[in-house]
């Protein structure tokens, strides 16, 4: 299938967003491999990594509640702590499956929330909430092979292609596109599968799994005339392999004075 070229696309100097991501589990900011329970890295306080991100220039933050996207918990407290404490962006990922957790997450002050398992689980319930929200709903595609990933990757099921497709028709502007075979992996983005979803819609793209490096990040913004929009980097800059005002410059979104 032909590439759409998205004709309000930067060329050139396309600027990539990125969202440094805290995902928080038991209270605390965790990286997962591959979303895999018991494989997480914590790094402190969800506040503190946020206020380390938002203080170094950061435009969005990709906020997700690990315990409510396992259906284990929730850490709903720390969650409306870090938005409401944050001057930025967020977008808001984890457990949000039906009205009473969507409604939730909107009363937080979130900018955006990111919707998964729902999609793969009651796609008529999507489609309502896009034609009510417009934008401030996200689709969160978590692929493994061509299938969707579901509650917190551990259940499979629906093409992630059929999906595309329903959710672009009902008027989703904008897919948060996981690779779970990457995530927390450090081995790089799976472009193959981010080409095929913004060849299938007309809705912006944001990447997920896999970022490891400055040239990753350049190849992804080489990306943005197709669609991919931005970027969420989460263990490469939790392990020091490169700074976020490094990975800004890189996408062309580095704030003047940021960090200072």
């Amino acid at each position: 299938m032909a590439t759409t070229i998205h004709e309000d696309a930067p060329a050139g100097g396309a600027h990539l967003l990125l969202l440094p991501a805290v995902d928080v589990q038991a209270g605390k900011a965790v990286q997962l491999v591959q979303g895999e329970a018991g494989t997480e890295r914590v790094f402190g306080e969800p506040l503190e990594a946020a206020t380390r991100w938002q203080d170094e220039g950061a435009e969005w933050l990709h906020l997700v509640d690990l315990d409510a996207a396992f259906g284990r918990g929730s850490n709903a407290e720390a969650i409306a702590e870090v938005v409401s404490t944050m001057h930025i962006n967020v977008e808001l990922s984890g457990g949000i499956r039906d009205d009473a957790s969507l409604e939730r997450a909107l009363a937080t002050g979130a900018r955006r929330v990111n919707v998964g398992t729902a999609a793969l689980e009651n796609p008529e319930w999507c489609e309502r909430i896009i034609a009510s929200y417009g934008d401030r709903i996200a689709i969160g595609l978590d692929v493994r092979g061509q299938k969707l990933a579901a509650r917190g990757w551990t259940e499979s099921g629906g093409d992630v292609f059929e999906t595309v497709k329903r959710m672009t028709d009902a008027g989703c502007e904008r897919f948060v596109v996981t690779d779970v075979a990457s995530d927390g992996m450090l081995t790089g983005p799976n472009f193959e599968l981010l080409g095929a979803v913004c060849a299938r819609t007309t809705a912006r793209v944001v990447a997920s799994g896999g970022i490891s490096s400055l040239e990753d990040i350049r190849m992804l913004r080489g990306l943005v005339p197709i669609g991919v929009e931005g970027a969420i980097i989460g263990t490469a800059l939790y392990v020091g392999n490169f700074t976020l005002g490094e990975a800004l410059a890189e996408a062309g979104s580095l704030q003047p004075d940021a960090g200072r």
